[in-house]
């Protein structure tokens, strides 16, 4: 039968791709078109970032950093919010020690669990679902319930990220989503 005379519309789905399908198929080639120092690429962003864990240390503060993006992967969002996310903790552990000892144990039985299963520390292992296998055996303990319920509200309340979400904000103020378009966001 005809499509156009049964009156079925047809509609060609569009393949998209995502910054990790992308990364994985191109693999380090788009590093030989660019221009780069040296010195540049032995040292992630993640990584210079954890330097700011003045009281935690960097490596804690990488693995913060590399957990807070496992536990809520958003290849939009820029390392800078997740870490604006988990920075508090530093100046927190400054004043707590309790906190201290909670993310330093909870950082190292992550590593410890990694090393039994992977060989290698957390940060590490190479693909995503290792490290979410491991994040998954810890999901119940006090140290990732706290690191979890501080991203929940350190990253999604952070205004800045918003407009990456397609978020446009409060709206009671101006009179509710009803009449300003309540089923604009396209990422649902």
């Amino acid at each position: 039968m005809d499509k156009q005379k049964s009156g079925m519309r047809v509609v060609e789905k569009a393949v998209t791709l995502t910054r990790r399908g992308f990364l994985k198929g191109t693999g380090l080639a788009g590093i030989g078109v660019s221009v780069i120092p040296a010195g540049a690429l032995l040292a992630s962003p993640g990584a210079a970032m954890a330097q700011q864990f003045g009281v935690l240390g960097s490596d804690t503060g990488a693995t913060l950093l590399r957990m807070a993006r496992d536990i809520f992967p958003h290849d939009q969002l820029a390392d800078k919010y997740y870490q604006q996310a988990i920075l508090p903790y530093d100046a927190q552990a400054a004043k707590d020690a309790a906190l201290k000892a909670l993310l330093a144990d909870g950082v190292a039985e992550l590593n410890r669990r990694a090393q039994q299963r992977h060989g290698k520390d957390y940060l590490a292992v190479a693909e995503e679902t290792d490290r979410v296998a491991l994040l998954k055996e810890i999901e119940t303990s006090p140290f990732f319930q706290k690191i979890h319920g501080g991203l929940v509200t350190g990253l999604y309340d952070n205004k800045a990220v918003f407009p990456l979400f397609g978020y446009e904000g409060s709206s009671w103020e101006k009179g509710g989503y009803v009449n300003r378009g309540f089923n604009d966001i396209d990422w649902i």
